[in-house]
């Protein structure tokens, strides 16, 4: 029995903390988080643009080596 009131009384704790915690969190303005999205999204492209220019490249120079 003392295992399990042990057990309960972590989880509540548990959920204190992460209670307390969560009223710490500062969220992102919707300009931010605007913001931030298209960064994500501007990088991913640029990034998707690069490796396929470069996986053309090393196709190109493989047929021409082989």
């Amino acid at each position: 029995m003392n295992v399990m009131k042990r057990w309960f009384q972590s989880i509540v704790e548990f959920l204190r903390e992460v209670q307390a915690e969560l009223v710490k969190v500062s969220f992102p303005t919707r300009d931010e988080l605007i913001g931030s999205t298209t960064v994500v999204i501007l990088l991913t492209l640029i990034i998707s643009v690069f490796l396929a220019l470069m996986d053309t490249l090393f196709v190109r120079l493989l047929r021409w080596v082989v």
